[in-house]
């Protein structure tokens, strides 16, 4: 039986860990096709999210955990894997009523480092 071989195209594959910086640009363009439209509004829409859920965290209502989460899934949509790693570690200490205040110390650095190379990235050319 003769074997058959076939030509196929080479597709690089995607990174094995997060890049570098507070946003994982080619992970972002991964997730948005390379829509610079989308990347930008997707950007945007997790800046202001971010901020807003921080501010509810700190208070550290019973719903704590749940924010924590729906942080954690959308830091890791758009490549914040930094905020995604923080806002894990909060989502555990308030599941396990560990006390919350360094890994929500923590979270609140990385968003701000997220939200800063957001606002470079949405402001650039």
């Amino acid at each position: 039986m003769p074997l058959h071989l076939e030509r196929v195209e080479w597709t690089q594959s995607p990174p094995l860990a997060p890049g570098n910086g507070p946003i994982d640009l080619e992970h972002l363009r991964r997730m948005t096709l390379g829509d610079p439209g989308l990347e930008r509004e997707v950007l945007a829409m997790f800046s202001t999210q971010s901020a807003r859920i921080l501010a509810e965290l700190t208070a550290l209502s019973a719903e704590a955990a749940t924010h924590a989460h729906t942080l954690k899934g959308s830091a890791r949509a758009i490549g914040a894997f930094g905020v995604a790693e923080s806002a894990a570690r909060l989502e555990t200490a308030l599941s396990s009523h560990s006390d919350p205040s360094q890994p929500l110390a923590e979270l609140g650095t990385a968003i701000a480092e997220a939200r800063a190379a957001i606002d470079l990235i949405l402001h650039r050319s």
